[in-house]
């Protein structure tokens, strides 16, 4: 998919683009000055070819630093301009490179995860239309000309100082997890800082949640939070209620106010109601509060439910050995519809359930190509690997090396010459989303764009470095 045919659309761009969400598509689901692109890049030191990880980290760099005319507070660009998104950053995105950055414990990452920081707190109290905490679903952090002509000209800040939301794809609601995320990542930087500022802001995204989210039906949770016209959303995820556990444990540790841990209580309870024990994996969630909604079964559900719950007992560990068999896949050029060069071959994850029976002989979305079953979701292939790194039981860390063996690859190999702002990337530089097109089975798919959120899970995996755990 190439500009001229529009954008792609991610998972996070449901909300914001008015699409709504089908029955089966409820959720799957201060500043800095600029650095120069990879000068922060871990195990960088100009003697020789750039690790893995440190050309990941070239990436994240070069994705903050795409438009340095347009100020210094600014976001990391998502996808690359490819991807049809122009410069789209979505919070959910940002939020993890915070926390990659973090990861890798260097110096010139914490300034550049603080800078991303002190971004999303701009945006927090800078926002054109509310000043209750919420942040938006994606902003845009560059000037571009939209399909239709109309002219886009700001950076992240606006001419009048707001921050610079992403009316032009719609990308104005507030989902529940995409606020989680950015509260995970303020509160990790406030607890390696000290600053207090973070853990405000994590605070307000916290109580945002409490006020919107927050349902008595009889499933219980926090519900999926407000579209763009700020009306509240129906469904309920088990992927949202999964991030508030880390969200509202954290918060309960950093601030020491209890109220936090019976808001944890509440959102744990509704993950483990989604627990199918004869099959050992979780549901996706509920479209009404009342009956489990029972497909299509994504990944994450699996994954990052051990990541928070740290799922020794009850039994939920298992749920990592079904993501690992019931949504293995391998993508090589014979594949139908694969755009793997022949020679090469991936192996890893698919998104869901759906994704391993979607219609090969129909585009995805209109404007789109058609769909791989194969495909290989590189940034749930990542959460794989990192929680099965965590778990620790025999095979896994070989399985996890052979998971991020055939990520780095991907990055060595997959998304040659694309480009951030107009400009070059280092070198194979960044993860691509998927392998080939792929069909989510949620109305959207990815597709082999590189990618800030699939490079953070890698970087996170390969440092062994847990974001949810509080």
């Amino acid at each position: 998919m190439t500009g001229r045919q529009g954008p792609a659309l991610s998972r996070r761009s449901l909300i914001g683009a008015g699409l709504g969400i089908s029955a089966a598509g409820i959720a799957a689901a201060g500043s800095g000055q600029a650095l120069a692109a990879g000068s922060d890049a871990a195990g960088s030191d100009g003697a020789g070819p750039l690790s893995a990880p440190a050309r990941g980290h070239a990436f994240l760099a070069a994705a903050m630093d795409a438009y340095p005319g347009h100020g210094s507070i600014r976001l990391a660009q998502s996808y690359t301009d490819q991807a049809g998104l122009f410069s789209t950053a979505f919070t959910y995105d940002n939020a993890l490179a915070i926390l990659a950055h973090l990861a890798a414990r260097r110096p010139q990452s914490l300034t550049r995860a603080t800078a991303l920081g002190d971004a999303l707190l701009y945006a927090q109290t800078h926002d054109p239309a509310y000043d209750d905490g919420r942040l938006r679903q994606a902003y845009n952090v560059g000037p571009y000309t939209f399909y239709d002509g109309s002219v886009q000209p700001d950076g992240f800040v606006r001419a009048d100082g707001t921050a610079n939301v992403g009316t032009q794809f719609g990308f104005t609601g507030t989902a529940v997890g995409d606020m989680a995320w950015a509260g995970i990542a303020l509160s990790a930087l406030s607890r390696r800082t000290g600053a207090r500022r973070f853990l405000a802001g994590a605070v307000r995204i916290g109580e945002w949640i409490e006020r919107t989210g927050r349902t008595d039906e009889p499933l219980g949770g926090y519900k999926f939070g407000v579209d763009g016209a700020n009306q509240r959303l129906p469904f309920t995820s088990t992927e949202h209620n999964t991030d508030l556990v880390c969200l509202f444990g954290r918060l309960a540790r950093l601030t020491g106010d209890r109220v936090w841990l019976e808001r944890r209580g509440r959102a744990e309870a509704f993950v483990k109601r989604m627990w199918e024990p004869a099959g050992g994996f979780f549901y996706t969630g509920t479209n009404d509060g009342v009956t489990v909604n029972k497909s299509p079964i994504p990944e994450d559900t699996q994954t990052w439910t051990h990541l928070a719950l740290g799922s020794r007992t009850g039994g939920y560990a298992r749920a990592l050995d079904w993501a690992a068999a019931e949504l293995a896949v391998r993508d090589h050029a014979g594949r139908t519809n694969s755009t793997v060069p022949p020679g090469q071959s991936y192996e890893g994850v698919t998104f869901s359930s759906a994704s391993l029976v979607a219609n090969e002989d129909a585009p995805i979305a209109e404007g789109q190509p058609k769909p791989d079953r194969y495909g290989v979701w590189f940034e749930g292939t990542a959460h794989l690997a990192l929680a099965v790194r965590d778990r620790g039981k025999r095979g896994d860390e070989a399985r996890a090396r052979r998971l991020i063996a055939s990520i780095e690859q991907a990055q060595e190999l997959l998304g040659g010459g694309q480009t951030v702002g107009g400009k070059a990337l280092p070198e194979r530089a960044g993860v691509v989303s998927a392998s080939s097109p792929l069909d989510t089975g949620f109305g959207f798919g990815y597709y082999p764009y590189r990618h800030t959120g699939a490079t953070a899970w890698y970087l996170m995996a390969a440092a062994r470095f847990n974001p949810l755990r509080a």
